[in-house]
């Protein structure tokens, strides 16, 4: 039985990694939607060979192992949201405006796409009667807070980021309590990982930059400090919030009320600082590539939180997940990896 997988925002950096993920695994009908104002066509082609459909000469999913279809559109198009989903098993949300920065220079925006964007794909879910919607969110809704974060804080959010982000979960909890839409949403921590290279996330901002020749620019004291994740273990976490229990499976209705409607939080569950961050990846562009990271420091950004770190022991509970990549390892993976790419360039 193959499975099939809709994955908005799929051109992105999450994006990729999953569809390489469930590549790997076998199995899978995928089809992208993606307005390429981020990702592109060649991004996806890193990845996977693909089929790039016509939103007006859309065919029904088919039972193909390893067939991604690519169709360029926005989430804001409820029309197309509708058309594009039907049929299919599974609906992973990944599209967004991210980061705190640009909510901040631009609220309106940032709540069209992201709360918009979001009710138009559950609101697809429903009218096809996709049984599982698995929300991209983040850490971000729980505001200042002490961590650890866990999913019973209550939600106070600092940035208008964080604030579309929360009324995307809010949305996933009604459309699982009032239509039975089996929705899952995941804060994600700060992902880092391969074809992260459009990013402006700490970690893949502070290598291009360093690779460039450029000091690299610490907001505040640099003691602020994040959960830093993995891409791969988050794509695991995505595939066990998709399938498990198994939205296929005959008898969902006496597991549904164990996953559907459930936020978990994604993450490492360390805490780390962006000056111990920093100094990683100075070590590793030294050991690897030769080059001196000069660090400077600058004023804290609006909207920023000061400590940020999360309990992930419901996801290891419920999903059976657990992240498995140390930040060590993870710093010295990725700066391979950019060293690489700047090398074929």
């Amino acid at each position: 039985m193959v499975t099939k997988w809709l994955i908005t925002g799929g051109c992105g950096f999450i994006g990729r990694n999953l569809i390489k993920s469930l590549l790997e695994q076998n199995g899978h009908f995928i089809r992208v939607i993606d307005n390429l104002k981020v990702g592109t066509r060649e991004d996806l082609s890193m990845v996977c060979n693909w089929h790039e459909m016509s939103p007006q000469n859309l065919n029904p999913p088919e039972n193909i192992a390893g067939r991604v279809e690519l169709l360029v559109g926005d989430i804001l198009d409820d029309k197309l949201a509708l058309a594009a989903s039907s049929g299919f098993d599974v609906i992973v949300h990944l599209a967004a405006n991210t980061g705190v920065g640009p909510s901040v220079e631009d609220p309106r925006m940032d709540c069209e796409v992201n709360v918009t964007g979001t009710f138009n794909y559950l609101e697809a879910a429903r009218q096809n009667k996709i049984k599982r919607f698995v929300f991209a969110s983040s850490g971000a809704p729980a505001g200042e807070v002490t961590p650890p974060i866990h999913e019973e804080l209550p939600c106070h959010p600092v940035s208008p980021y964080g604030a579309s982000k929360l009324a995307g979960e809010g949305y996933c909890s009604a459309y699982f309590r009032t239509f039975g839409v089996e929705t899952v949403c995941l804060r994600f921590g700060n992902v880092y990982g391969p074809y992260s290279s459009k990013k402006d996330s700490v970690i893949a901002k502070f290598i291009k930059l360093a690779l460039a020749g450029k000091p690299v620019e610490i907001y505040g004291d640099g003691t602020q400090t994040r959960d830093f994740i993995h891409v791969a273990d988050l794509t695991n976490a995505i595939c066990k919030a998709a399938t498990y229990p198994s939205a296929l499976t005959s008898n969902l209705s006496s597991l549904s009320s164990n996953i559907g409607g459930e936020t978990f939080q994604i993450a490492t569950s360390q805490e780390h600082t962006v000056n111990e961050v920093a100094e990683l990846l100075k070590k590793q562009l030294k050991a690897q590539c030769e080059i001196e990271m000069e660090i400077t420091y600058g004023q804290p950004r609006k909207g920023d939180v000061k400590r940020n770190f999360s309990d992930t022991t419901k996801a290891q509970r419920v999903l059976g997940w657990q992240n498995k990549i140390k930040l060590e390892h993870g710093i010295k993976e990725i700066v391979n990896w950019f060293s690489k790419k700047k090398s074929k360039h």
